[in-house]
């Protein structure tokens, strides 16, 4: 800005000093285009200074008003290696115009769109340990728009950027079974204050849902046991059939007992196979990875709001494969309807733990 300045104010000047008739438009733009190259080779370089925009646009507009014998003896700021380069695009343009192939081709796929991205990349930063299928199968749940999951890893991996690594990725459940088939199981886990409680998770092997929890803080006898089991059920309907494992506890005369009460026959699976007691042996690793991980509790209340609050969201709004990407219970809120990838909210489960999209 300060030379072309500077080159305006010498114009004036030209003008001013110099007014004789016929020479007037040939002597202001001589003397101002030589006033420029004065100006660009002095700029204190050893090499070829650089041509700047403004530059090349004051000797272009100069030139134009200039004799063209005078032209020839005023480019001193060329080089040859400018016309040679100059030369070759100009031959380059050429031969594109004359055998590019001009012909329209069809358009391909476009790809997801902006909304339907940017909702797979805000359901993956609000719940770092879901996976590519689990996130795929939440959105066709969500939206209603199927995505396949290598189309969610490819989105992911354009557009996301992980603050730390996230979980595995989910496995296919092993095997299938029938109706009216519960499995039971207990674990273990630590509160705050190093109290260890006991916990009876129940499933349902068909629906994949989770029936109920029991929890007993200390060591379980029979009678705690009963207790649990009653705790879990929760005066729901009984099925013919409860599967669980050779752990000692199963072998109390008041477990045996409150089960021929009830009805209900006992499954044993094989011993020392885990594999064959597949489903709730998976259900205790969801708990702990997505909940029990990442949550501390300090009374048996605590621990058993918490679990409540998984069981809901497990239950009623987290996508599962062995479904196919279905919910265990649909129906306990009525059936959920797609939402809209232009307008939906956040819902929050486990107390922020988890969030899903629903309708704004």
């Amino acid at each position: 800005m300060r030379d072309i300045f500077t080159l305006f104010l010498h114009v004036i000047v030209v003008v001013i000093r110099l007014a004789r008739p016929g020479g007037f438009r040939s002597v202001v733009a001589e003397s101002v285009l030589m006033r420029h190259q004065v100006l660009i080779l002095n700029r204190g370089r050893k090499r070829a200074p650089n041509l700047r925009a403004s530059d090349r646009i004051i000797a272009g507009l100069c030139t134009l008003l200039m004799r063209p014998a005078r032209v020839l003896r005023s480019a001193v700021v060329l080089k040859p290696s400018t016309l040679l380069h100059f030369h070759k695009v100009l031959t380059k343009h050429k031969y594109r115009q004359l055998f590019s192939s001009r012909r329209v081709r069809r358009p391909g796929p476009k790809g997801p769109t902006k909304d339907l991205i940017d909702a797979v990349v805000e359901m993956k930063r609000r719940n770092l340990g879901w996976g590519c299928r689990r996130i795929a199968q939440q959105v066709a749940l969500a939206f209603g728009v199927d995505i396949d999951k290598d189309v969610v890893r490819r989105i992911l991996g354009v557009h996301f950027r992980p603050e730390f690594g996230s979980g595995p990725s989910w496995l296919t459940f092993l095997g299938h079974t029938k109706d009216s088939l519960w499995s039971a199981d207990l674990f273990r886990c630590e509160s705050l204050t190093l109290r260890t409680h006991w916990v009876l998770v129940i499933m349902d092997q068909f629906t994949r849902r989770i029936i109920g929890f029991g929890v007993h803080r200390g060591n379980v006898d029979g009678a705690a046991l009963c207790r649990m089991f009653q705790q879990a059920i929760r005066r729901k309907a009984l099925p013919r059939y409860l599967s669980t494992d050779n752990d000692p506890l199963y072998r109390f005369h008041q477990w045996q007992a409150n089960l021929r009460v009830l009805e209900v026959t006992e499954i044993k699976t094989v011993p020392g196979v885990p594999l064959s007691h597949p489903f709730v042996e998976r259900l205790i690793g969801t708990i702990r990875r997505e909940c029990l991980d990442h949550a501390l509790f300090w009374t048996t209340a605590d621990l058993e709001a918490k679990l409540r609050d998984f069981q809901d969201f497990f239950n009623a709004h987290r996508a599962h494969a062995g479904l196919k990407g279905q919910l265990p219970e649909p129906d306990i809120k009525g059936a959920m309807s797609p939402v809209s990838l232009a307008s939906y909210r956040w819902r929050k489960h486990c107390r922020g733990l988890y969030q899903t999209p629903i309708a704004a």
